[in-house]
């Protein structure tokens, strides 16, 4: 303990007992190892909510040197919803004087309403304009941060679909589940790629029926397609695809094979399709599509031929890896392979003797043509020697009516009539069965998950908004105002949506970067150096502590441990989840914020159960230099105020209070939290920005406290 004169009680955050409201989990002796200062954490302001300048003003007063201005309306502002072009000129000149008179910094959230840029529109499809009204609510919001701001990270919701949980990639030892049974209940959606509109869901728990196609036995002859004889081992050759054989032994492609009949030769054999056979059709089309991506890229196949094929949608794969068919594709294509057989048998129906017919149409003509004629050169008084009689068909009836009696030439135009109706029929009905099995083949090259697609325009949407935060930041430069290079930084959000696991965090914020890169480089002529360099700036991420706690509520407790073992082993797996994310670099932003797991509910760090302090450890130990973010919630309805977030947030952090009275007892934040910050009595005491100094001193020495 430092003494300064007799009976003087001055406290400084190295004497250790000065705090004890200051905790860690348990430990009320816990200090501020961690090395978070009170300047480095800033607090959220939700613009809406929020009113207007003054009351911005009001809150920095507190003493919050960081503060993120976070737009909670999107496209149309409103009171409770503000945007960032509701703020004009005046506006935004009396925030940017705010800052230097307070030395404060903005950062910038992105309309809250806005959750992924893959263009997912509330029926869950995938729209090109739905996409871009996304991307320019984006590109507004770095336009206002490069004009308060002058720098610094642009907030931006992740969440470009729903995935099944038990299905994902770094879900292999089945740890998360969204809800009992998700396994055998997982949905799969499968988009056309001409229109982004979702064809299907593929369910695991709901077959595909499909025709048993006649395949090769073990033993049994068969003619190749390189018209040799070949002895089948079973129903598989050498590089594991599938022969397909027609009746007389003769190899066929895929898109060809034929039924199976039933042994009583009696029917077609049919056959409910699961989810593991679908896994195993989808490994066959893949084995196919790459067999034809090979033969074009070694000049076997030409590029037309590739782009009329099935599989053109991977023209532009880079690799053999990337030519890849999955589950939920097989499942629609397997679909679309039966609605355009079914087709295909109707049009061949309806055609029937269509050809048959035009050759007895034709005879008809000419023997109409004869008779008209004859009838014309017949004297009338003699024409009735011409005239035939014809029964009227009406069944038993028919015969007890008088019959008709016409000349041949009507009734060959009668008859005439009739095979016309017959071929209008035919040509209506074969024609557009035809079609619809066209298209059905048609839709089979545009098949594709909706995850991967979404991916891809994902990718897209961020780099060219990363583009515009680069050149609004070159902007900056030119001008000699930029205090940071703007960039776009995406953040996790909910579980149930992609994005919020660090393992898809990381890539999407990645492959983003790829993407600007490549779009620099051939937008821009940039050199790959640069390139790379310019996407690394401009796009980053955002870790919010509360939303990666969410997933705890999915994590599969082990019965046998206690509640506690189960807490520590999800803190665990958390804890080395944010490692990972530290040392992957893409992290430039951090979100304190803590729940309980099940809500984003914004308590204040340290008021539920997520381990903000050893994540914050981890990412400082890492080299993490970014702003720290105290997302007010709760506490604006639970707690005096939402400035009560900021002080439970310095006090879980450690952050020092001096007292300066020569007699006073010492004070701990529970003794100030609710004294000063809100109210209107004078501070004994002095924190943050007012912390004593070296500064200035009075002529005599004497300290300014």
């Amino acid at each position: 303990m430092v003494s300064f004169g007799s009976g003087a009680n001055y406290y400084m955050p190295m004497d250790r007992e000065y705090g004890p409201s200051v905790t860690k989990g348990n430990n009320e002796s816990a200090t501020g190892d961690v090395g978070v200062s009170i300047g480095e954490i800033g607090m959220s302001m939700g613009l809406g909510p929020v009113p207007n300048i003054p009351s911005i003003g009001a809150k920095l007063r507190g003493g919050t040197k960081v503060a993120e201005l976070t737009f909670m309306g999107a496209h149309k502002g409103s009171a409770q919803g503000h945007t960032p072009e509701m703020y004009g000129e005046l506006q935004r000149q009396a925030l940017r004087e705010m800052q230097k008179a307070n030395d404060v910094h903005f950062t910038t959230h992105a309309s809250v309403g806005v959750y992924g840029l893959a263009g997912m529109d509330q029926q869950g499809n995938f729209s090109k304009h739905s996409k871009s009204v996304a991307v320019d609510e984006i590109k507004r919001a770095i336009d206002f941060a490069a004009d308060v701001a002058r720098g610094g990270p642009v907030v931006v919701h992740t969440g470009e679909f729903q995935r099944p949980v038990s299905e994902a990639s770094w879900n292999k030892d089945k740890k998360f589940k969204m809800f009992e049974g998700e396994e055998e209940r997982a949905s799969f959606r499968v988009v056309d790629t001409r229109t982004g509109a979702v064809i299907q869901e593929a369910r695991k728990n709901r077959a595909v029926s499909k025709p048993v196609w006649n395949t090769t036995e073990s033993g049994q002859e068969y003619t190749d397609v390189d018209g040799k004889t070949k002895v089948a081992k079973g129903e598989k050759d050498e590089k594991g695809r599938i022969i397909y054989v027609d009746y007389f032994g003769k190899r066929l492609s895929d898109e060809y094979r034929v039924p199976k009949m039933s042994k009583d030769g009696q029917k077609f054999e049919t056959h409910q399709m699961g989810w593991g056979e679908l896994v195993s059709e989808a490994e066959q089309m893949t084995l196919r599509a790459r067999e034809d991506w090979d033969k074009w890229k070694k000049g076997q196949m030409s590029e037309k031929e590739f782009k009329d094929s099935r599989w053109s949608r991977f023209l532009n794969a880079k690799s053999k890896d990337e030519v890849k068919i999955l589950p939920e594709e097989a499942y629609i294509i397997s679909t679309l392979e039966t609605n355009a057989g079914n087709s295909r048998g109707w049009a061949t129906y309806y055609y029937g003797n269509f050809e048959e017919n035009i050759q007895n149409l034709k005879k008809l003509q000419k023997a109409k043509e004869f008779y008209e004629k004859l009838e014309k050169e017949t004297p009338e008084e003699e024409r009735w020697k011409l005239e035939h009689q014809t029964r009227i068909m009406m069944g038993p009836a028919g015969d007890l009516l008088p019959q008709d009696s016409k000349l041949s030439s009507k009734i060959l135009d009668e008859a005439m009539g009739e095979i016309k109706r017959h071929m209008k029929q035919a040509q209506e009905g074969s024609s557009s069965q035809w079609a619809q099995a066209a298209e059905a083949e048609e839709t089979i090259k545009h098949v594709e998950s909706a995850d991967s697609y979404a991916l891809k325009e994902a990718y897209d949407a961020y780099a060219e908004a990363g583009i515009q935060a680069m050149r609004r930041s070159q902007s900056l430069e030119r001008q000699g105002l930029a205090k940071k290079p703007l960039f776009v930084s995406m953040e996790n959000l909910f579980p149930e949506s992609y994005g919020a696991h660090p393992d898809e965090l990381i890539p999407l914020v990645k492959n983003s970067q790829k993407r600007m890169q490549q779009m620099l480089q051939e937008k821009y002529k940039m050199s790959e150096e640069e390139a790379q360099k310019r996407a690394q700036d401009h796009i980053g991420a955002t870790f919010d502590t509360g939303h990666f706690n969410m997933w705890r509520k999915y994590w599969q407790s082990d019965p046998q441990k206690t509640m506690k073992e189960n807490d520590n082993e999800f803190n665990d797996c958390f804890l080395k989840k944010v490692e990972e994310l530290a040392k992957s670099g893409v992290v430039k932003h951090l979100h304190l914020v803590d729940n309980y797991g099940y809500q984003d509910e914004h308590l204040a760090p340290g008021q539920g159960n997520t381990p903000i302090r050893d994540a914050i450890e981890i990412f400082k130990k890492n080299g993490f230099k970014g702003e720290l973010i105290v997302e007010a919630g709760a506490d604006y309805t639970t707690d005096s105020s939402g400035f009560q977030t900021m002080t439970k947030a310095w006090s879980y952090f450690g952050n020092p209070i001096y007292g300066a009275s020569g007699g006073a007892a010492q004070k701990r934040w529970g003794d100030v939290q609710y004294g000063y910050f809100g109210h209107n009595q004078p501070p004994y005491f002095t924190f943050a920005p007012y912390s004593p100094s070296e500064d200035w001193t009075f002529w005599s020495g004497t300290p300014l406290e």
